[in-house]
């Protein structure tokens, strides 16, 4: 196929009607038969039992669809807190985005969050106003508040028309076209509908079309000229106008609708094979980049594949398998092409964001970060700190191993989810939140057959060094293998960790024992001293090291290990607790109990607002005392209220409460 490719995302606040959206592209383009509803757990990008039962979006999800002789993936991402690394992998693959925003609420907190990781990695993005069947929700003020929040000029480019109080179509400002459902439900031209005829909301259309001009001006100096002439701006001008527009950050085209009841769909379906870029070239020599990986039961480790090159079936690298995604759904192909994106089996384990060469094999020495450029998966598992633990050990010893292969394949598909293994048998798992715990233990026993037993998540703290400590000496032996290290360590200002080694150790020891010492006093730390959390902000000295020939790396690990512990004790460590920065929004009637509840766990309210309708505030809570809120907030609110958290930053516990 010779067709231009486009991969796209969709973001959204939690419920803003993402998902619903993302069914209706496909039902537009003929890709379903019918929208499936997210209520009724029969939404087509939710696939996952999980995202059945609670509605969200957990997956990523990857469809594709054609539109106007243009070839699309469509990414469906999450909305909910705890898989923004969803997210944030999804953008990395493609050259545009919808961004979801709900007549019914405005431009919430997880909007905000999406627009800024769009505006940071660069994806051109296209609003769409949803809920509007609803005519007592206010586009203008949906309009203006997109303005004031998010900072971007909104260039209106669909108007809903209403008749008797219900939504009958939209109105199509580049076209000048009225669209309304056929007797199938599908979006089509109403041929009888002239804009010069006199008909409702005419003046209305012909007014945002002239904003239009006016805006596109500034970026062609063709429509300039023909606007001070007085002179009609035709459609296609007016959208190559537009085209540059789109590409600014001081505006942002938006269109108008109704996802449930399948209104201004078509015309944001085809704005994406108008106003988005095109694929970046690619490096020469590259077959592509991972950039999720998946575990499909029965058929294994999936990668998700963005291809840098065109390759036929019979040039692929030996034992390489790719196939089309539609959620879990894998259908062969025989040929790959550049910036399209598919399923990929290999012979071998493949790396979130790892660039794979064309080789035989697929893969040759890793691509140097300096060759990279601006290459965004590499710190990706950086930007996610996990906030919770949870102990987790096997029902059976024997069942050791493959829950702990199975576990690091959930660490590996998850970017913001950590696995640590404790050498007593059991794990503890790192979690950003209680709901993304929830599903990694799910999925562990309904995909990979793990039967595992759990503790209540605890908060993972901080632990910090009060004073500087040392030097002391370790030695470990086994058999005639020996292994000695002179350790002493610092405070430091932040969050980092530093490791020096002396001049003689770095002069004489080979790589494999300088990278072995270096991993086993950041495994160290990353234990922690008390066990409550990582221990940061440390500088670790290693004075002397001395090794016998043929000392095993798990000597190496074992000596610096008992080291640590010999040089740290309790008494020189404090701990540190996470800090939540609460936003929540409920009806007015609701605020003094939701804001008494906030202060019955220790909250500070900083912020309130609100237009007399709905009461907004922020909040500073321990995150100690925010466990089960999503159910204690529902209760109180009689589920109203909506919610988001994001961690401000660590304290020191108070004295009064030590775990």
């Amino acid at each position: 196929m010779s067709q231009p490719v486009r991969n796209i995302a969709i973001l959204a606040h939690v419920d803003a009607g993402k998902t619903t959206l993302s069914e209706r592209i496909l039902f537009t383009a003929g890709e379903v038969r019918r929208p499936g509803r997210v209520e009724e757990g029969l939404a087509t990008m939710d696939y996952l039992p999980e995202e059945k039962d609670r509605g969200i979006t957990i997956e990523s999800g990857v469809a594709h669809f054609e539109w106007k002789d243009t070839w699309f993936n469509f990414i469906d991402t999450p909305g909910h807190v705890d898989f923004g690394a969803e997210v944030d992998t999804a953008l990395t693959a493609v050259e545009g985005a919808i961004l979801v925003v709900s007549a019914a609420s405005g431009v919430e907190t997880q909007t905000v969050a999406a627009f800024k990781k769009l505006r940071e990695a660069g994806v051109r993005t296209i609003l769409f106003v949803n809920k509007l069947d609803n005519p007592d929700y206010s586009l203008d003020e949906t309009l203006i508040n997109i303005e004031e929040v998010l900072g971007v000029r909104p260039v209106l480019m669909t108007l809903p028309e209403y008749r008797d109080g219900k939504m009958t179509g939209v109105l199509d400002v580049l076209s000048k076209s009225r669209l309304e459902h056929s007797a199938t439900g599908e979006e089509v031209v109403d041929e009888g509908w002239n804009v010069d005829d006199g008909w409702d909301q005419a003046h209305d259309l012909k007014k945002h079309y002239a904003e239009a001009v006016e805006f596109a001006s500034n970026f062609d100096d063709e429509i300039l000229k023909l606007a001070m002439e007085g002179k009609p701006v035709p459609a296609k001008i007016l959208l190559r106008g537009l085209k540059a527009l789109a590409a600014s950050d001081d505006y942002a085209l938006c269109y108008a609708g109704s996802a449930m009841e399948g209104f201004g769909v078509r015309s944001l379906t085809t704005a994406l094979t108008f106003f988005l870029p095109e694929v970046p070239a690619f490096h020469k020599g590259e077959l592509g980049q991972v950039i999720r990986l998946r575990y499909f039961k029965g058929v294994g480790e999936i990668s998700i594949f963005r291809s840098h090159t065109d390759l036929e079936r019979k040039a692929w690298p030996a034992g390489f398998e790719f196939s089309r995604l539609k959620a879990n759904l894998l259908v062969p192909v025989d040929e790959i092409r550049a910036g399209d994106i598919f399923a990929m089996r290999t012979p071998f384990e493949t790396e979130l964001g790892e660039i794979l060469k064309v080789t035989p094999e697929g893969r040759s020495d890793p691509i140097p970060q300096s060759d990279q450029g601006e290459r965004p998966h590499a710190s990706i598992r950086d930007r996610y700190q996990p906030l919770l633990q949870t102990r987790v050990e096997c029902l059976g010893s024997e069942d050791f191993l493959h829950v702990d292969k199975s576990l690091n394949m959930l660490g590996r598909m998850d970017p913001s989810f950590r696995v640590q293994k404790d050498d007593g048998g059991f794990w503890y798992l790192h979690t950003v939140g209680e709901v993304q715990l929830d599903v990694l233990l799910s999925r562990l026993k309904r995909e990979f057959g793990c039967e595992v037993k759990a503790g209540s998540p605890e908060v993972r703290w901080q632990e910090r060094l009060c004073r500087e400590v040392g030097p002391v000496e370790n030695s470990f032996q086994l058999g005639p293998h020996k292994i000695s290290i002179k350790l002493s360590a610092t405070p430091l200002e932040g969050d980092a960790h530093d490791i020096r080694l002396s001049a003689e150790f770095l002069e004489t020891a080979p790589r494999e024992i300088l990278a072995g010492v270096r991993s086993a006093l950041l495994e160290s730390a990353e234990v922690g001293i008390l066990g409550k959390g990582a221990l940061v902000g440390v500088r670790f000295e290693v004075h002397e090291f001395t090794w016998t020939e043929g000392a095993l790396p798990p000597m190496i690990k074992k000596a610096c290990a008992d080291a640590v512990t010999k040089l740290i004790k309790p008494a020189d460590v404090e701990l540190y607790e996470p800090i939540m920065e609460l936003s929540l929004e409920c009806p007015v009637n609701f605020a003094g109990l939701v804001t008494g509840d906030i202060q019955s766990r220790d909250g500070k309210v900083k912020e309130i607002g609100g237009d007399g309708k709905t009461h907004f505030l922020k909040a500073e809570v321990p995150l100690r005392k925010i466990f089960g809120y999503a159910t204690g907030v529902r209760s109180i609110s009689k589920g109203t209220a909506l919610y988001s958290m994001k961690l401000l930053g660590y304290r020191p516990i108070p004295a009064s409460f030590r775990p």
